[in-house]
């Protein structure tokens, strides 16, 4: 096989775009988390756009028409835990997850935002509306892959269904950033709940099956060596694991037969929701059981949630249904199939929106304080972590901050937080500054 030939062949042309490799040397001791004893997986609901804190997990049915909103909320199994009566499928699991009320950060702008809560890390240089760069630092995915190669036959993250980007502006945090492109994870950009959803790229081109892609990947090694374009050590290092790790996720079948919703009973993808959010979510449980270690599913296309006005009717009729369906049911079978105490759910948005309704009935952006859910992988469900004020607006015991969300989920994937990785310019650079958020293990704030 020549180079065009093997772009021809899929999965990225196996040349490994968007796609985990080698391992870059052993983790660093792990941080002792109670119930995170062994490395798990990493399941993130995201609200592209950020939900209300109001209208989903920390609502304020005593405040102000103007703070609390049109919305009720209902009592869950938790005391204290109060949510929107548009979450009763969620409210009645609230044994099963934790939700942290006092999140905060400073980035008020989506894109800047978006970065910090997908990689644990403020964004290098940001400005507004500063759009994903090699700069960037990596999403959970390419963390991980940086220091561990992913299971044998999957990739090490997924992305999905949709790329979060709007006309020219790529959202960050959905790639590797600057430890490169070989670390990025996988991406779908298909909608699950058609009818003809499939993933052509992870499927050999017709004419060639399993046994030859081999053979000639044999071959090919062969003739590496001796090829002008390979003709540094690095680089040819740099080729062959994506090459091997894209052969070997083609070779599988495991992550390919994951995508086969069609393998599910109807009465299972009823209850997750016949939309692209329900099965999204469906998927997203199919991919870890298959061993993805960082499965990321969008809750719509970009700035979904991003309610500046019709907030009430918009969430009512369009959002938090399929929420409430999605997330209640990937709770449920996460548990029955055993798989809720070695995978990280979390489900969150960039940021919250403002304790104000305004003239447009929506609500403004607002990083200063937010919610989020947090069940699996040794989480204590049936908590609520962290207080906000009478009106949602401002944590009123210690925040915590993306990038404490960041150290819990590399504790929680077996990693060091603090562990170092080197940029572009091959300086080391420290992964995550943040403290894992104990409370979420040990019950005690």
């Amino acid at each position: 096989m020549n180079r065009r030939e093997l772009l021809q062949v899929g999965y990225s042309g196996l040349l490994g775009f968007g796609m985990a490799s080698a391992a870059r040397g052993a983790t660093k001791a792990q941080p002792s988390l109670s119930g995170a004893k062994k490395p798990k997986s990493l399941l993130i609901v995201f609200l592209t756009g950020a939900a209300s804190q109001l209208e989903t997990f920390d609502p304020k049915p005593n405040s102000p028409q103007e703070i609390r909103g049109e919305y009720k909320s209902i009592q869950t199994k938790t005391p204290g835990l109060l949510v929107c009566e548009h979450l009763p499928k969620v409210a009645a699991r609230s044994p099963m997850y934790s939700v942290v009320r006092s999140l905060a950060h400073r980035d008020n702008n989506h894109l800047c935002a978006t970065h910090h809560v997908l990689t644990g890390h403020l964004m290098p240089g940001a400005f507004f509306d500063k759009i994903a760069s090699r700069d960037d630092f990596p999403n959970y995915a390419g963390g991980l892959g940086y220091f561990r190669k992913p299971p044998e036959g999957t990739p090490l993250g997924v992305n999905l269904p949709t790329y979060l980007m709007e006309g020219p502006l790529l959202w960050p945090g959905q790639h590797a950033g600057f430890v490169g492109p070989k670390y990025d994870p996988m991406q779908i950009t298909q909608d699950p709940n058609r009818p003809d959803f499939k993933v052509e790229n992870l499927r050999p081109a017709p004419g060639i099956d399993v046994q030859q892609m081999r053979d000639r990947m044999a071959l090919l090694s062969a003739v590496n060596g001796q090829q002008k374009w390979l003709a540094e050590q690095a680089e040819t290092k740099k080729l062959t694991d994506q090459q091997q790790q894209a052969v070997s996720v083609l070779t599988s079948g495991k992550v390919a037969k994951a995508f086969d919703l069609g393998q599910e009973p109807a009465a299972v993808r009823d209850r997750y929701g016949r939309h692209a959010f329900g099965q999204s979510c469906l998927l997203a449980r199919r991919l870890v059981e298959a061993g993805v270690p960082v499965v990321q599913a969008n809750m719509g296309r970009v700035q979904n949630w991003d309610s500046h006005g019709d907030l009430f009717k918009r969430m009512k009729n369009d959002l938090l249904p399929p929420l409430d369906n999605g997330v209640s049911a990937l709770l449920d079978d996460l548990r029955e199939r055993g798989r809720l105490d070695d995978t990280l759910v979390i489900v969150m948005g960039e940021f919250g929106r403002e304790p104000k309704i305004n003239k447009n009935a929506g609500r403004e952006h607002w990083a200063p304080c937010f919610s989020a859910l947090v069940a699996g992988a040794g989480v204590r469900g049936g908590q609520v972590i962290g207080k906000s004020d009478m009106n949602a607006g401002y944590p009123t015991t210690t925040p915590y901050s993306p990038d404490d969300l960041g150290a819990t989920v590399y504790s929680v994937l077996g990693l060091d937080p603090h562990a170092e990785v080197t940029d572009r310019l091959g300086r080391p650079v420290q992964l995550n500054r943040g403290r894992a958020i104990a409370p979420l293990f040990d019950g005690t704030e």
